[in-house]
């Protein structure tokens, strides 16, 4: 992949005063960086290539920059971890936050996030979770800054017994466990836990 194609989604993609760490970071250690559509179950990923000599990070075009960037630098993390242990390091274990902590510090600074999201954020590296959106306080902030954040619907803000639709299917909310909520799909009758902080449409409140 060439210097301009990485250097122009990071341009597009982080604020402005991140992209030429984000680019000294893909210079370290090259990946094809690729941007792929909006995916519900993921924000991004990591790729190992079996007989490879250049591995893949994938992120979704859509995300505000600072959760792009977050994203960018957890994911890199990941691939400096594998490339130093391979398979034999748990996937978000003590190494690979060691290594995310490190590469997320020089970052923490107003000049890269909004006060809002700095404070948050510095707290959830203290010990970083396996995606941000377990961090509830975070998620909040983050959302904030999505293009159209005034018309997003959280499962997390609609009541019990709600209708809502989620990737192209209908469910009913249920029971809160933890960071997640049991949801009913209306048509299979079917549980599932849903994230409480994915974003929802063509809802149908509960009145009770």
């Amino acid at each position: 992949m060439h210097e301009k194609e990485v250097l122009d989604i990071l341009s597009r993609h982080v604020p402005p005063n991140a992209v030429d760490y984000s680019f000294q970071l893909w210079t370290q250690t090259a990946f094809k960086l690729k941007l792929s559509k909006k995916r519900e179950s993921k924000v991004g990923d990591f790729t190992y290539r079996r007989n490879s000599s250049i591995q893949r990070i994938t992120l979704n075009h859509d995300l505000n920059p600072y959760l792009f960037l977050i994203t960018y630098i957890h994911e890199v993390a990941h691939l400096r971890v594998f490339l130093h242990n391979s398979h034999r390091s748990e996937p978000h274990g003590k190494e690979w936050k060691n290594v995310f902590q490190h590469l997320m510090a020089p970052m923490l600074t107003e000049s890269v996030f909004p006060a809002k999201i700095l404070h948050r954020l510095i707290a959830h590296m203290a010990n970083p979770k396996a995606s941000s959106f377990a961090d509830r306080e975070l998620t909040l902030a983050l959302r904030e800054f999505d293009a159209f954040s005034s018309q997003l619907i959280m499962v997390s803000e609609l009541p019990e017994g709600s209708i809502f639709k989620l990737q192209g299917r209908y469910f009913k909310k249920g029971k809160l466990k933890r960071t997640r909520v049991l949801c009913s799909e209306v048509k299979s009758k079917r549980q599932y836990l849903v994230p409480a902080e994915s974003t929802v449409t063509e809802v149908q409140l509960s009145l009770l």
